[in-house]
């Protein structure tokens, strides 16, 4: 996994923008590695390859919109698909998003002028992990033969789901007898906590009981139940397909040059491999998986006016609202608010988890000022916060 992180970010790929040189270099990188573990080719016209041509929409609101002709201005991207074909009625689908920042623009929170964004967690952490689990399940046939297994490495992620949403649309297996999808997007940070985000848990019956029956690596699982969310998994919950998508979490990295291989937590890679692993060993004699709609938390998310300037932490399981960075310049940072403080009150609205804090939020217009109660290493301390 160490080995594909850093092939896949390094500086010969100028950061694996879709449409670009590099993103069709890391596309033959990964159908290469494909056909050395052993995966036969899935994609279109016996390849391993499908690409999708679009025209980028100028609406960073709007979703590009996918054509058959190079006109001007349009871009092709390419998915990488591997196949294991135990000639079974079910098919499992494992996918990661292979393509980043390129050189910054509009996503990119660097703000010094363009440089090449890597992407180590963002997402050849998991394309590696992808890859590894193809190896193991190859490796594991006597285990794992009642089911056939796609492995598909998307583009177009960053520029709104493109890949995931073309495959579903134009797909090269029977999309009526996927089982279920895994999905796995920025999983090389896992935290001393052990904590990794698992969202989709509500979109099948099943997947609840199964994801903690298989934790033997003690990990910290913050389960979501929606199936909606900004990842690959998406497109496919959307076509009524069960879906788990694994993240261990954002960080002062994200979409910055900085996103670099030497950086990520390698152990916890591998402890992750091996949780999914095993869940997906557990399933393989399920068959094919009822299908449960879930609501979308995206749009509970209540409108704010204001920003405290913090970056949350979305794996923090506890009471109140743990802030995982804090940005310059900003109120929090004005008031003396540091990485790891427990936002639990704001002015007289308690913060009791995250969605409670953006009610509370979303109280606020700028100009205003209010008491922001915070715990610091067990003690609760309070400061004044000005919108």
């Amino acid at each position: 996994m160490k080995e594909d992180v850093f092939a896949l970010a390094d500086d010969a790929f100028n950061g694996r923008e879709t449409g670009t040189k590099g993103e069709v270099q890391a596309a033959a990188y990964i159908a290469k590695r494909f056909k050395q573990i052993g995966l036969q080719p899935k994609g279109v016209a016996g390849a391993f390859t499908q690409t999708f041509t679009f025209k980028p929409s100028a609406n960073p609101h709007e979703q590009a919109g996918f054509t058959e002709k190079n006109e001007d201005g349009t871009l092709t991207g390419t998915n990488v698909l591997g196949y294991i074909d135990n000639k079974a009625k079910n098919t499992v689908i494992i996918g990661a998003h292979y393509d980043h920042l390129g050189m910054g623009g509009d996503g990119s929170l660097y703000r010094e002028g363009e440089a090449i964004h890597n992407g180590a967690d963002d997402n050849a952490s998991g394309v590696a992990v992808m890859m590894k689990l193809a190896s193991e399940i190859l490796d594991n046939q006597e285990t794992a033969m009642k089911t056939n297994y796609l492995f598909i490495a998307f583009s177009g992620e960053e520029m709104g789901l493109l890949g995931s949403n073309y495959f579903v649309k134009n797909p090269t297996i029977d999309t009526k007898a996927v089982s279920y999808m895994i999905n796995m997007d920025m999983v090389g940070k896992l935290n001393e906590e052990n904590t990794i985000a698992v969202h989709g848990v509500g979109t099948s019956p099943i997947f609840k009981q199964t994801l903690f029956a298989n934790n033997d690596g003690a990990l910290n699982i913050a389960e979501h139940a929606s199936g909606i969310g900004p990842s690959d998994h998406t497109s496919f919950y959307l076509a009524d397909i069960p879906v788990l998508h694994f993240f261990t979490g954002q960080h002062e990295d994200y979409h910055k040059p900085s996103d670099d291989a030497e950086k990520l937590n390698y152990e916890g890679m591998k402890k992750i491999a091996n949780y999914i692993l095993n869940v997906i060993e557990d399933l393989d004699d399920a068959g094919k998986l009822n299908f449960r709609k879930t609501k979308n938390e995206s749009e509970e998310v209540p409108m704010f006016k204001v920003a405290l300037g913090v970056v949350p932490d979305y794996l923090y399981n506890g009471q109140g609202m743990r802030i995982d960075g804090v940005s310059e310049d900003k109120p929090a940072q004005k008031a003396g608010l540091k990485k790891g403080d427990i936002v639990v009150k704001l002015g007289d609205l308690e913060t009791g988890d995250m969605m409670n804090y953006m009610k509370a939020l979303a109280t606020f217009e700028e100009g205003q000022s209010t008491i922001v109660t915070v715990l610091r290493d067990g003690e609760k301390m309070e400061a004044k916060v000005t919108f």
